[in-house]
């Protein structure tokens, strides 16, 4: 079996949690923050989670993660 390799793009974004799921990072939260509220631009410092019909894409990704 040969080694797989993993997906440098997805392995910067993505990190995964003890539980086996994996934490990222929140959009739209790097710049034109003057228009948002200031509820919504603390939700951006707190990572969000991989949806379930997203995880197996990034799981295939990140194949020792």
């Amino acid at each position: 079996m040969p080694k797989l390799k993993t997906n440098k793009s997805a392995a910067k974004r993505f990190r995964a949690t003890k539980n086996g799921k994996f934490k990222r990072s929140r959009a739209f939260g790097r710049h034109l923050l003057t228009g948002k509220s200031p509820k919504r631009r603390r939700a951006f410092r707190h990572p969000g989670m991989v949806s379930e019909s997203d995880e197996k894409r990034v799981r295939a990704m990140l194949p020792y993660a």
